[in-house]
């Protein structure tokens, strides 16, 4: 068996989970694909599998050597079907991590467009507000909303959002609006991102850049969480505009301190960096973009 039939192999058993599905999938013999496997390890130096007579899972330099081989083996896949013709077929996975509420809102919408786009195309969308490590969770590419912390991405920026302060009419009748950001230390504002009790809201006035201080009986690492809260009347929130795109014609849902709130945050794609993109990942990448242009 060849070197590039030996990669082939490794993964079709790190992505059916077995030597005998792999066999299965490359139309090979259990016995084929144990020798494949053995001499590629011998050949690296290294044990890519840990086996045992339930299951076979990859160790450390086997999840490090496969998530460098398959985008190498995905980019020799659509150059093999560019050259015959195929460029467009695009068959195969992609998994996308993306925040709930963003997800929701504009990236679910999308999906359906994509895939009868592309018939033989594999959608894994994953739905969290948790910053995820892309090697670990193999993701392919992440839509971010806000900073980008990973430093060794790659990072193309394709909109921006506005920032809002959210409350309802039925809150505001109860308490009163502020008509300054000081004012919001007396109100219940409720605090997205996590388990911090405090968060710092940013404001422009006269003199510049500053934050304010607030706090409130609700915090969550979720959007959605805070969303509904606030749409219910609890408190006060922040709020990308991109997060309340239906709330904001609601005759219940006011903003407020609109002279003071002018921060904008990133809308951006971002993968793990390596040496290469696949042209899969490339195109899905340039059909949300088109998709979400114009949008904020």
């Amino acid at each position: 068996m060849d070197r590039l039939s030996e990669l082939e192999v490794f993964l079709a058993v790190v992505e059916t989970g077995g030597f005998t599905a792999a066999a299965r999938r490359t139309g090979t013999s259990q016995p084929a694909v144990s020798k494949a496997i053995g001499a590629l390890e011998d050949r690296l130096g290294v044990a890519l599998f840990n086996r045992s007579t339930r299951n076979v899972t990859l160790t450390d330099q086997g999840r490090r050597y496969f998530d460098r081989m398959k985008p190498l083996l995905e980019e020799i896949e659509d150059a093999n079907r560019e050259v015959m013709g195929s460029g467009a077929d695009m068959s195969g996975s992609i998994r996308i991590a993306v925040p709930t509420t963003f997800g929701r809102l504009h990236i679910l919408p999308i999906i359906p467009n994509l895939l009868a786009e592309y018939p033989s195309l594999r959608v894994d969308l994953v739905l969290s507000d948790l910053r995820r490590d892309m090697v670990e969770d193999r993701v392919d590419l992440v839509i971010r909303v806000g900073a980008v912390e990973e430093p060794d991405a790659i990072v193309k920026r394709v909109a921006s959002t506005s920032l809002l302060c959210v409350g309802s009419r039925q809150y505001f009748e109860k308490h009163g609006a502020p008509s300054e950001p000081a004012e919001l230390a007396r109100h219940n504002c409720l605090v997205y991102g996590g388990f911090e009790e405090v968060a710092n809201w940013p404001f422009v006035g006269p003199k510049g850049h500053f934050s304010v201080a607030v706090r409130g009986n609700l915090t969550s690492n979720s959007m959605e969480t805070i969303r509904a809260g606030v749409l219910a009347g609890v408190g006060i929130g922040m709020f990308t505009k991109a997060s309340l795109v239906k709330e904001l014609s609601h005759p219940d849902v006011v903003t407020i301190l609109d002279d003071y709130v002018q921060a904008t945050r990133d809308i951006s794609f971002v993968w793990p960096k390596r040496r290469l993109v696949s042209a899969r990942v490339r195109r899905v990448t340039d059909f949300l973009a088109a998709s979400l242009e114009g949008q904020f």
